[in-house]
C-alpha cells in the first residue's frame, strides 16, 4: 500500500464511523424504544444530542488544529469517539445513551476539521482531488450503507443485542483507526503553522505594523486565548440556537430560538473582524475567508445541497417500513445502490477536478434534481402494477451519482485558495454550515412528509417529499451555475476576477 493510500486509510476510518454513526441509528430506534421504555422524547434526543454536540464542535476544533497541531487533536477526537461508543453500546436507560451521544458527537465534531486540514497539508494539486475524491466516497458510502448494515445487525443478533451492536462496532474501528494513525501519520503534523498576515487572502484587511515593543502575530501568546475564547461561545451559542428549532423544538418558541440565533451570529461576525482587524492570527475565523470566492461560493453549493439531499434517506426509510411494510433490512439496501455509484465515481471525479471540477458541480446539482424527480416518478408507481422498490432503488441510484460528482468537486474548488494555517477553522465553518442546513431540510422534508401521510397516506407523503427535495435542489444548481461562473471568469482574467 502506497504511502498516500496509508495516510488517507488512517483519516478516513474514523471519519467513516463518525458518520456511519449518524444514519446507521435511524433503523435501530424502534429497537431503543423496546430495549430501554424510551419515549418518543428520548428518541428524539438520540438523534438530537448527536447533531447539536457536532455541530458546535466542528469550528472551534478546526481552529485549535491550526493553532496546537492537528494529529495530537485528531487521536483525541477518536479515543473520545470509541469510549462514547462504547458507553452508548452499554448504556442501560436513555439518559445515559443521550449522554453517550452527545460525547460521541463532539468527538465527531473534533476529527473531521483535522481531515480538511490535513488533507490541505500532506497532499497537492492532483493528488489533493484524489484525496478529496475518497473523503467523498467515504462520506456517501457511510451515509447510504448506514441503514442497510443496521438493519442487518438488528435482523440477525436480535433487538436488544442488535442496537448495542450498531454503537459497538465502532470500537474495534477506532482501536485500528488509532494503530494506523501511530504508524501512517507523520508526527509533524502536530507542528502547526501560525497564520502570519501574509497568510490573509486579502491585503486590505492585513493589519498595520506593529508598535515598538509590542509582540508580531505569529508571536502572539500561545495559550487558551489563541483560541478567541469569546468567539467560540458566541459561535456556539449561535449553531445551537439555530439548530434547535430544526430538530427539536418546532414550534413558536423555536422561530424565536431561531431569530436570537441569527443575532448571536451577527455579534460574532462583528467581533471576528473587529479581532481581525488588530490581529490577523486572533480571531476564530478571519472573516478575509470570506473575500475567496473559490471558497465562499463552492461552501455555498454544498450547504445548499446538503439542504436537501440527506432528507433523503429519512423520508426514505420512513416510507418503506411504515408504508410498505418492509422490515429495516430491506429498508437498508434500498439505498445500496446509491452506495455502490458513490464508491465507483467519487475516486475518479476527484481526480478530474483540476481540469473539470466546475462542470462536474453543475452536473451534480443537475443529477440530484433528475434523481429527486425520478424517486417522486418511481414512487407513483408504487400503486401500479408497475411499481417496484427496485425502482426506487434506481432512482437512489441516481443521487449516488450527484453526491459523486457533488461532494469531492466542491470540497476539493472550496478549499484551492485557502491557507495552510486556516484550514482547520475554514473546514469547519464549511462543515458547521451543512450540519445547519442538514437539520433545516430534514425538519422541512419530513414535515412535509408526516403532513400529507396524515391527511392522504404514505405514497402521497413520499411524492410530494421528492417533489419538495427536487425544489430545494434547484438552489443548488443555480448556485453551481454561478460558480463555474466565476471560476471561468478566474481563469479568463484572474485580476479582475480576484478582485
Amino acid at each position: 500500500m502506497g504511502s498516500s493510500r496509508r495516510m488517507m486509510t488512517a483519516m478516513f476510518l474514523p471519519l467513516f464511523a463518525a458518520l456511519l454513526s449518524i444514519s446507521i441509528v435511524n433503523v435501530a430506534l424502534p429497537a431503543i424504544e423496546e430495549s430501554l421504555s424510551a419515549t418518543s422524547a428520548d428518541l428524539q434526543w438520540v438523534l438530537s444530542g448527536y447533531a447539536l454536540a457536532f455541530g458546535m464542535a466542528l469550528v472551534p476544533a478546526g481552529r485549535a488544529g491550526d493553532i496546537w497541531g492537528r494529529r495530537g487533536l485528531f487521536m483525541f477526537g477518536v479515543v473520545l469517539f470509541g469510549a462514547a461508543s462504547l458507553g452508548a453500546a452499554l448504556a442501560m436507560n436513555p439518559l445515559v445513551l443521550n449522554l453517550a451521544r452527545v460525547f460521541m458527537g463532539f468527538a465527531a465534531g473534533i476529527l473531521t476539521p483535522q481531515i480538511i486540514g490535513m488533507i490541505q497539508r500532506l497532499f497537492t494539486g492532483p493528488a489533493r482531488g484524489r484525496a478529496y475524491g475518497m473523503m467523498g466516497t467515504i462520506i456517501g458510502v457511510a451515509v447510504a450503507a448506514g441503514p442497510a448494515l443496521g438493519g442487518l445487525i438488528i435482523d440477525t443478533t436480535g433487538s436488544d443485542l442488535g442496537w448495542r451492536m450498531t454503537f459497538l462496532i465502532n470500537v474495534p474501528v477506532t482501536v485500528i483507526a488509532l494503530i494506523a494513525i501511530v504508524r501512517w501519520l507523520p508526527k509533524t503534523l502536530d507542528d502547526a503553522e501560525a497564520l502570519s498576515p501574509a497568510d490573509l487572502p486579502d491585503p486590505a484587511e492585513r493589519p498595520g505594523p506593529a508598535a515598538p515593543g509590542a509582540a508580531s502575530p505569529v508571536s502572539a501568546a500561545r495559550g487558551i486565548a489563541r483560541l478567541d475564547p469569546l468567539g467560540v461561545v458566541l459561535l456556539s451559542i449561535a449553531v445551537l440556537l439555530l439548530m434547535l428549532p430544526f430538530i427539536a423544538f418546532r414550534s413558536l418558541l423555536g422561530g424565536l430560538l431561531a431569530v436570537a440565533g441569527l443575532g448571536v451570529l451577527v455579534l460574532w461576525a462583528l467581533w471576528e473582524r473587529r479581532l481581525g482587524r488588530r490581529d490577523a492570527a486572533a480571531p476564530m475565523v478571519n472573516l478575509s475567508l470570506f473575500t475567496l470566492p473559490s471558497y465562499t461560493l463552492n461552501s455555498l453549493v454544498l450547504g445548499l445541497y446538503f439542504a436537501g439531499m440527506p432528507a433523503t434517506w429519512a423520508v426514505v426509510a420512513v416510507y418503506v417500513q411504515q408504508g410498505r411494510g418492509e422490515g429495516a433490512l430491506i429498508a437498508g439496501l434500498v439505498t445500496l445502490p446509491s452506495a455502490v455509484m458513490v464508491m465507483l465515481l467519487s475516486s475518479r471525479v476527484g481526480q478530474a477536478v483540476d481540469r473539470k471540477g466546475p462542470r462536474m458541480l453543475v452536473s451534480g446539482t443537475i443529477s440530484g434534481v433528475v434523481a429527486m424527480l425520478s424517486l417522486a416518478g418511481a414512487a407513483a408507481l408504487m400503486v401500479t402494477p408497475y411499481g417496484s422498490l427496485w425502482l426506487i432503488g434506481a432512482a437512489l441510484a441516481v443521487v449516488g451519482l450527484s453526491q459523486a460528482l457533488i461532494i469531492p468537486s466542491a470540497q476539493t474548488l472550496s478549499m484551492r485558495e485557502v491557507p495552510e494555517s486556516m484550514a482547520g477553522a475554514a473546514g469547519g465553518v464549511a462543515q458547521t454550515a451543512q450540519r445547519v442546513s442538514t437539520a433545516i431540510g430534514i425538519a422541512v422534508v419530513t414535515g412535509v412528509y408526516f403532513s400529507v401521510s396524515a391527511e392522504q397516506g404514505h405514497q402521497s407523503a413520499i411524492v410530494t417529499s421528492s417533489l419538495v427535495i427536487a425544489g430545494l435542489m434547484l438552489t443548488s444548481v443555480a448556485a453551481a451555475l454561478f460558480a463555474a461562473r466565476r471560476a471561468r471568469q478566474a481563469l479568463e482574467n484572474p485580476v479582475s476576477a480576484g478582485g
